[in-house]
């Protein structure tokens, strides 16, 4: 089967490949509310406030304007500026002009809340490997992997080299690597 030829017009209620997508809904959800339950009990951060903090600390001078912020992390807007302002009270990040645009806003990522998501990241991580890596095999990631580039694709939300640690980033700014955060 080509992708055209199960395309969305005729996809019916009963479909059994819907299966999938419930499952897929099911475990994100469940996965989700596992790996938040365990950052909030061990390290008092909710998943949303680690992936703030993370999308920080690869971004180039560790900082991002607040609109960047936003299309990173699993959030609204309007929720990313609540996010922000509690990261900002608890000293795990500062709001700064825009070092390019005097108009713009940008999160700036502090020693404190490095320390945080370092931290946090030893939890989080194991909650990865136990939940998600563990129960697949080698060939099952890969698949997963390109299926879901193939859905980014289709929605038109492909990650840019710029929320990829393995890149370099821009001009030699320095970023580090996810597992090295754990250290």
């Amino acid at each position: 089967m080509t992708g055209t030829e199960g395309s969305a017009a005729t996809l019916r209620a009963d479909d059994p490949r819907l299966d999938i997508w419930r499952s897929f809904l099911t475990a994100h959800a469940r996965l989700f509310r596992r790996l938040d339950d365990e950052l909030r009990a061990e390290h008092d951060l909710s998943l949303p406030e680690y992936d703030a903090l993370l999308q920080l600390a690869r971004a180039p001078d560790r900082r991002l304007r607040m609109s960047h912020l936003a299309t990173r992390v699993l959030l609204s807007k309007s929720g990313v500026t609540r996010l922000i302002d509690r990261l900002e009270r608890d000293g795990f990040v500062e709001r700064s002009q825009c070092s390019h645009d005097a108009r713009g806003a940008e999160a700036v990522l502090t020693a404190a809340g490095l320390g945080r998501l370092r931290s946090a990241a030893r939890t989080h991580l194991a909650g990865i490997e136990r939940y998600f890596v563990a129960p697949l095999a080698g060939s099952d990631l890969s698949m997963l992997e390109r299926s879901m580039t193939a859905v980014l694709r289709a929605v038109g939300d492909v990650p840019d080299s710029e929320t990829t640690c393995d890149r370099p980033a821009p001009d030699g700014a320095s970023r580090e690597r996810p597992g090295a955060l754990a250290r």
